[in-house]
């Protein structure tokens, strides 16, 4: 059983030479893909240095700033070539602590899905502010009641998927970025019947570099819920089927 865990970077050379390892000595099983959009600040070379020292280490560079979501397809379907089992979605900024992995990898003996829960058990956020706070968690309200997920973290990035679920989801589909792209992907794998589980994490403020998150990311989010939900109600009426895809990608290293 091969597991793959995709980080995609952009400017966290800082973080990046410290989390990898760290990743890696969760499961001899784990490879990490780093997904770099063109950092100027010279992650991918810090990368590339850790990749020639272990072979569990693999680059995709690309060529320019794409996002969130982007980044994240490119990885899955690297994930898939490469015939990973298992692939986990993280940040690079430790937000997502890597000792958090076991659980992920337990649950998903029995789930397609499995979501690392900051609200599973309460609220287990450190260090982020009531604002930041009150708009995540609100999000997943609000997008609870309009798609009928039933998942106590919407828009939590970390996250563990079954090999069968991302075969399954056609990732041409999946347009957004950001928050609506996690919530996309729950949704579409709630679309398909898959079993959907979820572990209580400690999200913890990231440790250096600047947050990705800006207004145009949540607005996004707020439009995305009515599309996946009006869309999905579209497909069921009149019956449209779904592409494949065809597109090869290979890791740098």
């Amino acid at each position: 059983m091969k597991i793959l865990v995709v980080i995609p970077t952009y400017n966290e050379r800082d973080n990046i030479c410290r989390i990898i390892p760290e990743v890696l000595a969760q499961d001899p099983r784990i490879s990490v893909l780093v997904v770099d959009d063109n950092s100027p600040d010279g992650t991918a070379a810090v990368v590339e240095k850790l990749a020639q020292a272990d072979k569990r280490v693999l680059l995709l560079r690309r060529a320019a700033k794409l996002g969130l979501g982007s980044a994240y397809r490119d990885g899955f379907r690297i994930a898939l070539q490469e015939g990973a089992s298992y692939i986990v979605e993280m940040d690079a900024d430790f937000s997502h602590d890597p000792k958090s992995l076991p659980s992920l990898l337990k649950e998903a003996e029995t789930c397609d899905l499995v979501i690392g829960s900051r609200y599973k058990n309460g609220v287990s956020v450190v260090n982020w502010p009531i604002r930041r706070l009150l708009l995540s968690y609100c999000a997943t309200i609000y997008t609870r009641l309009i798609t009928g997920l039933k998942v106590s973290d919407c828009t939590s990035g970390y996250k563990c998927f079954r090999r069968e679920a991302l075969e399954t989801i056609d990732l041409d589909r999946v347009r957004s970025d950001g928050y609506s792209f996690q919530i996309e992907m729950n949704y579409r794998c709630m679309e398909k019947g898959f079993r959907i589980g979820e572990v209580p994490i400690i999200f913890i403020d990231r440790h250096a570099g600047t947050s990705k998150m800006s207004k145009k990311i949540v607005r996004e989010a707020v439009v995305m819920v009515w599309k996946l939900r009006i869309g999905s109600l579209l497909s069921r009426l009149f019956c449209f089927g779904a592409g494949s895809d065809k597109r090869n990608l290979r890791p740098v290293l």
